[in-house]
């Protein structure tokens, strides 16, 4: 069965660990609104769907298809952000209540590498401890220039697990 816009939008509300009525007021529309939408009584007026889609995170051809494109880039030189700029975004969800994100600047991250310190000691009560992140290739690959969504990972579970680097 093919997902609907509705179930897209309560789907990526959720996942941003947010309620009806902070989606609306982010909006500056009624929560009964997003509501209609989720149920799918009806749908977003056009000039909504940008803001939307940037509150949810995800592209507009994301919400309104539900296909993903690929969002890895590789930055030139010239147009690579600083490194003392840039996040490492982890989100781990285990299911529809319960997510965990990590924002681990960085810099921090190539501190922790170049003093010896494993990188999993800077998460927050070790929700990171049973995971095999490798920091060192994923600094590899930011020293290259490459930005974006690096591992989207659905075990057989339901945990879904992304990194993206900003």
């Amino acid at each position: 069965m093919k997902q609907t816009l509705g179930n897209r939008i309560a789907e990526k509300r959720r996942a941003r660990g947010l309620k009806q009525d902070e989606l609306a007021e982010k909006l500056g529309i009624s929560s009964q609104a997003i509501s209609k939408w989720e149920n799918d009584i009806s749908c977003p007026d056009i000039s909504l769907l940008p803001a939307l889609a940037a509150e949810l995170d995800c592209s507009l051809d994301e919400l309104l298809t539900g296909e993903k494109k690929p969002v890895v880039q590789m930055q030139p030189a010239e147009n690579r952000k600083k490194v003392d700029d840039m996040m490492l975004r982890i989100t781990i969800t285990a299911d529809e209540e319960e997510t965990v994100r990590i924002n681990i600047p960085v810099p921090l991250i190539k501190v922790a590498l170049e003093t010896g310190i494993d990188a999993k000691t800077l998460m927050v009560n070790g929700s990171m401890q049973n995971t095999n992140i490798d920091f060192a290739g994923i600094m590899k690959l930011i020293d290259q220039g490459v930005i974006g969504t690096l591992m989207e990972i659905e075990a057989p579970d339901g945990v879904h697990i992304c990194i993206t680097v900003e």
